[in-house]
C-alpha cells in the first residue's frame, strides 16, 4: 500500500511539472515578450520539459509494473494505450519547438537576432496544441482509475 501511493505520488508530481513547464513555454513564447533572455530561458524550460515528460513516462510505466493492479491488467485496458497515444502525439507536436528553441539561440549566438513574428506565432501554436492535448490526459487516467471501458 505504501509502495502504491509513493508511485502514485511521483507520478502526480511529475504531471504537475509537466503542466507548469508547458505553461511556462507558452507565457514565455510570445513576440512582444522576447528577447535575447526569453530566448535563452525558452531552452532551459524546453529541456526542463522534456525530463519532466520522461518522468511521467517512467513513473507511469512503474505504476503499471509495481503498483497494486499488475501489469498484467493496465496493459490490457484501452484506456491505458489512450493515455500512451496521446502522450505519443504530444511528444511529437514538442519536437518543432524544441528544435525552434535550440535554433533561436544558435541565430541568436551566431548574429544577435531574434526569430521572427511568424516563426514565433507559429512554435508557440504548437506549444498550445500540446498544452490542450494534455488535458484529456488526465481524464482518461480518471476514467481509468474508476474502471469504465475496462477489459
Amino acid at each position: 500500500m505504501l509502495l502504491e501511493s509513493l508511485l502514485a505520488y511521483a507520478h502526480f508530481v511529475a504531471i504537475l511539472s509537466v503542466v507548469v513547464f508547458i505553461t511556462s513555454e507558452a507565457a514565455l513564447c510570445r513576440v512582444e515578450w522576447l528577447n535575447a533572455a526569453v530566448v535563452r530561458r525558452l531552452a532551459r524550460v524546453d529541456l526542463i520539459y522534456l525530463v519532466a515528460a520522461l518522468a511521467v513516462l517512467l513513473t507511469g510505466v512503474a505504476r503499471t509494473w509495481w503498483g497494486m493492479k499488475g501489469v498484467e491488467w493496465y496493459w490490457q485496458q484501452p484506456l491505458l494505450h489512450l493515455k500512451l497515444t496521446l502522450f505519443v502525439v504530444i511528444a511529437g507536436l514538442s519536437i518543432s519547438p524544441t528544435l525552434a528553441f535550440r535554433r533561436w539561440v544558435r541565430q541568436l549566438d551566431a548574429d544577435g537576432t531574434l526569430p521572427d513574428a511568424t516563426e514565433v506565432r507559429r512554435v508557440r501554436r504548437r506549444v498550445m496544441i500540446q498544452a490542450h492535448i494534455m488535458v484529456l490526459i488526465p481524464l482518461a487516467g480518471s476514467l481509468l482509475a474508476r474502471g469504465f471501458w475496462m477489459r
